[in-house]
């Protein structure tokens, strides 16, 4: 499938299957040798970065715990400003270095406010391990300690990414062609 159509807008491939898993295996690489022996508490925030997550800690060789938020921002193709949290942390991160996984870090503002949150819950070291980063259209300076592919900032669908809650399930990442 080259183009495709997600409700009212067409997409057209952007990044195959196998590049996104050769980016993830990269990431996953510099956690198991930065990380070796700090058993990190790994958050997942829901629902974007379920694959991501799923790919990643297939190659995750150090011990860890894994743990799901659920943080929304997004309405249809655009970030809100808005951070809703739907489910929050249920086991304490005191004293405990945490990696952020997410599936896209665009504005920053998801990152920057879970990661203000865990500090106050006095984590001991916030990273954050991102699939794809978009540096034109982050608004803060803090470090994305971890990042697969960087791209521009065009609305991206599949691989865990959506459009109203469609496309998560493509195996491939697809950028917008059409309004």
């Amino acid at each position: 499938m080259s183009i495709i159509r997600v409700h009212d807008k067409e997409f057209d491939l952007y990044i195959p299957q196998d590049q996104i898993e050769r980016a993830i295996k990269r990431v996953a690489d510099d956690i198991n040798r930065d990380l070796a022996g700090k058993n990190p508490l790994f958050l997942v925030v829901l629902n974007g970065a379920f694959m991501f997550a799923a790919e990643l800690f297939k190659n995750i060789e150090i011990e860890c715990e894994i743990s799901f938020v659920k943080l929304s921002s997004y309405s249809g193709t655009a970030s809100t400003s808005v951070i809703r949290e739907l489910i929050g942390l249920d086991q304490s991160v005191s004293g405990r270095n945490i990696v952020l996984v997410e599936d896209i870090v665009d504005t920053g503002l998801t990152i920057k406010y879970t990661s203000e949150k865990l500090k106050k819950l006095e984590a001991n070291d916030v990273k954050v391990a991102t699939m794809l980063f978009k540096p034109n259209a982050f608004k803060f300076d803090y470090p994305i300690d971890y990042v697969g592919i960087e791209i521009p900032n065009d609305f991206i669908i599949g691989y865990g990414l959506d459009y109203n809650e469609h496309a998560r399930n493509l195996p491939d990442i697809y950028k917008i062609v059409s309004s």
